[in-house]
């Protein structure tokens, strides 16, 4: 018997709370829970001047809920999604040829189309939504090398819908909110 809707708001705020989740820029909570000591040298994304160093991994809690969705972006590490606790959230994937990849993170236990695990590779645009949209879904995201921001870039529509025409109704229906 799926949760009634208050008591999966109930829930939303009681991992709001203990986590100390905190809003995230492409929608939805988070917060790191892990920034590995470790450190690896990578090269700038333009292959460029120096290198830098970063945590060799990172983690963090994510949580989607009420109307929030993480919208199309890309980074420059291999990610590993992981997921937790409430409904399935459906990690969607533009592969370099542009194919579309559906991962169903959730309880593969209880749903046969779930998995546990899910990892979207280096590079690759990419965005998350819960299957139902009166749920919360609570995940783990793993980056190695470790997350950075400034190596994060948030989409933009018209030039991810230009270069995706197949996939224009969901690249429209999660794509960034239209900046301030």
């Amino acid at each position: 018997m799926p949760a009634r809707p208050d008591s999966q708001h109930k829930d939303k705020d009681q991992l709001i709370q203990r986590f100390g989740l905190q809003p995230h820029p492409e929608g939805g909570y988070y917060r790191e829970t892990h920034r590995d000591a470790a450190r690896v040298l990578r090269q700038s994304s333009e292959g460029a001047g120096n290198p830098a160093t970063h945590a060799a991994s990172t983690a963090i809690y994510y949580l989607l809920c009420d109307n929030a969705y993480s919208a199309w972006h890309r980074i420059r590490s291999d990610e590993v999604w992981h997921f937790y606790a409430g409904c399935p959230l459906n990690v969607h994937v533009l592969d370099q040829d542009g194919s579309l990849t559906t991962h169903r993170l959730g309880n593969a236990l209880a749903d046969d189309d779930a998995v546990f695990q899910a990892v979207v590779r280096a590079g690759c645009w990419f965005a998350a939504e819960r299957s139902d949209p009166d749920g919360f879904s609570l995940v783990g995201c793993t980056v190695a090398p470790g997350f950075e921001f400034s190596e994060f870039e948030l989409a933009d529509a018209g030039s991810l819908l230009a270069s995706h025409p197949r996939h224009a109704a969901l690249i429209a229906r999660l794509a960034p909110a239209p900046k301030r």
